[in-house]
Order: structure tokens, then C-alpha cells, then sequence
């Protein structure tokens, strides 16, 4: 391992004690080496949502047949 550690390509040890912790350590590392700048972006004005042709989900599942719930 020393002889391929390298500036160039670093090589780096992630403690594989907890398995979902040591994966989330090693994609904020990852993450971390990447140099990036927040760029500037408008706000963005949505319209309001149109009720036109909408329609009631209840009414098309009147009368079917659903498993009780049991839990």
C-alpha cells in the first residue's frame, strides 16, 4: 500500500466498525475533495395549480373491494 499511495492518488482507510456509518464517512470524504462555488440563481415564481379537470379519487374507487387493515 505505501509504494501506491501516492500524491497523485491518494489512498485513504475508512474503519468498517459500523458498516452505515463508515459508508456515509466515505461519501462526505469523497464529496469534500470536490471544489465547487454556489452559483447565483433567480427565484423562481410558480403558478398557482389549476383545479380545472381535476378529479375526486374517492369517487372512482367507490364500491371496490380493500384488504382490512390489521395493524
Amino acid at each position: 500500500m505505501q509504494a501506491t499511495d501516492t500524491e497523485y492518488a491518494p489512498r485513504y482507510i475508512v474503519p468498517l466498525d459500523d458498516k452505515r456509518r463508515a459508508r456515509l464517512n466515505s461519501i462526505s470524504h469523497l464529496l469534500g475533495l470536490i471544489p465547487y462555488e454556489k452559483l447565483p440563481r433567480k427565484n423562481v415564481q410558480l403558478p398557482k395549480r389549476s383545479t380545472r379537470d381535476a378529479y375526486d379519487d374517492r369517487a372512482t374507487l367507490k364500491d371496490r373491494r380493500f384488504v382490512k387493515p390489521r395493524y
